[in-house]
């Protein structure tokens, strides 16, 4: 026996040293001779783990060892090192029972490295079921969904696993969350009228603003708002890249407006934040946009927006939800806000324009009064708007001044002259 010990421990040192005898890849090929690979299933969701990824992961080392099985080798004598030695070490017998293990060692982090990446991919939130309104009946157009979170270290133990045993599908082990409004609580979401509707007309837009528009309204149409939920415009835009539908066009940034993915989204923002007014509800932050737009007009009820600031926010200060719909009729868009009626009474007085420049610069103003079923006011707002000169922040092709105005001083107007030079000559470059 001690003979044997002897044997297997400088039999092993010597196997370490040498290539790898008999050593394979963790998943042998089919019998087509294509190379195999490992099918994982996360929910609905699914994708290939190649050979060559695999192969990355796992480490072979082949060992010695006394069987009580016949020799895995031809040669029932069979000797990887000298003969004298072996036949110092090791019985006959011994000899016909010498079995060759190859064992597997992983990369830790290539294996952690890739579940992490692949939870980034699958993981998502819960969405919330929506709903839409038709002939005063609320239905269902879009079940709750549950959120994924994949159990990262748990799947990382599975994928050792299928790679040990050379299985070819993994369905891996991820948390589900669930949705906090299904399908069984319509009826008591509290939504039984229309609160207040806002809406814009964006005639004459070119054809991406137009589509931008389009992209844009559909983010909000059937989204539900719940009681006390402080509504924020930004939070259900999300992206806005040309990966997520948009288009490049105009945009106000700084000092100058120029193309931009997403471009024409403030009509839907200024919308939102017009039906949210006639609503009744509170307003938690609104900012106008730079200059005035005669897309926005009446001028005074614009809502900028940028990611992620500034943004539009409301209150849902009602006793139920509030159920967002969206519509376009030819270029008119509309945001309709259905809810729970509780008697209040809006009163908006306004827009107004208080000041005009000859620059074409504005000042304007209106309020928002909210007053409850027994005749209390709670919301009593006033939403002043300072809007610069829209010549401040030309782009090409756009419309320029060819003479001073008259509120203008000597230091602005060369500025301005210079400004038009840069921009000319910024557009020539480019050609």
């Amino acid at each position: 026996m001690k003979r044997s010990i002897i044997f297997l421990s400088s039999l092993s040192l010597l196997l370490f040293a040498q290539p790898s005898l008999g050593a394979s890849s963790a998943l042998k090929n089919n019998d087509d001779g294509e190379k195999k690979k490992i099918n994982i299933i996360i929910d609905q969701y699914s994708e290939d783990i190649s050979r060559d990824t695999i192969d990355g992961w796992v480490t072979h080392q082949n060992a010695l060892y006394l069987s009580s099985k016949s020799s895995e080798f031809e040669n029932i004598s069979y000797c990887p090192t000298n003969e004298v030695f072996c036949s110092l070490t090791l019985t006959r017998l011994q000899r016909q029972q010498i079995g060759l293990a190859s064992k597997i060692s992983f990369n830790e982090e290539a294996i952690k490295s890739y579940t992490e990446d692949l939870a980034r991919k699958v993981n998502r939130q819960p969405t919330d079921a929506k709903f839409k309104v038709e002939n005063g009946i609320v239905g269902t157009f879009e079940e709750a969904k549950y959120g994924i979170s994949l159990k990262v270290n748990e799947s990382i133990e599975q994928l050792k696993d299928s790679i040990i045993n050379e299985k070819q599908e993994a369905t891996l082990a991820f948390d589900k969350i669930e949705s906090s409004t299904n399908y069984g609580d319509i009826n008591n979401l509290g939504i039984s009228a229309l609160l207040g509707e806002g809406s814009s007309d964006f005639k004459g837009s070119p054809s991406n603003r137009v589509h931008n528009i389009k992209v844009a309204t559909q983010r909000y149409n059937g989204v539900l708002i719940k009681p006390g939920e402080e509504f924020s415009f930004v939070k259900y835009l999300g992206e806005v890249d040309g990966e997520h539908g948009y288009l490049p066009e105009l945009v106000i940034k700084k000092n100058i407006t120029e193309p931009e993915f997403g471009g024409g989204i403030c009509q839907v923002s200024s919308t939102a934040f017009r039906a949210a007014i006639y609503s009744g509800l509170k307003i938690t932050a609104r900012r106008n946009h730079a200059y005035p737009v005669s897309y926005y007009a009446p001028q005074g009820m614009d809502a900028t927006i940028y990611v992620p600031n500034p943004d539009l926010k409301f209150l849902n200060n009602t006793p139920g939800y509030i159920l967002i719909q969206t519509k376009i009729v030819g270029t008119k868009l509309t945001f309709s806000f259905y809810g729970t009626n509780d008697g209040r009474e809006t009163k908006v007085d306004g827009p107004r324009v208080i000041e005009r420049q000859p620059d074409g610069a504005l000042k304007t103003t209106f309020s928002q009064t909210v007053i409850d079923k027994d005749g209390k006011e709670f919301i009593s707002d006033v939403f002043n708007s300072s809007y610069s000169s829209p010549y401040l922040f030309p782009h090409p092709g756009g419309p320029t001044l060819s003479t001073k105005p008259s509120n203008w001083s000597d230091e602005q107007w060369k500025n301005y002259k210079k400004m038009l030079k840069d921009i000319a000559k910024a557009s020539a470059n480019k050609s």
